[in-house]
């Protein structure tokens, strides 16, 4: 059984793999780009890690 090789996402701050042959491990890395500055990325995929997912919504009790 041969192995696939894998390559990172031409996305530069994405971290997924992708098979050889593949640019972009998604659509959103894919049309992700152009003039801004980009410090995460946005493909949803878990080796991914966007700091909008660490933080939990807090409920806030305002009552107090």
């Amino acid at each position: 059984m041969a192995t696939e090789k894998m390559n990172k996402c031409a996305h530069i701050p994405c971290l997924c793999d992708v098979p050889t042959g593949e640019e972009y491990c998604g659509a959103a890395c894919r049309d992700a780009g152009g003039n801004d500055v980009e410090i995460a990325c946005q493909c949803d995929h878990p080796p991914c890690p966007l700091t909008s997912r660490w933080l939990a919504p807090r409920r806030v009790d305002l009552a107090l």
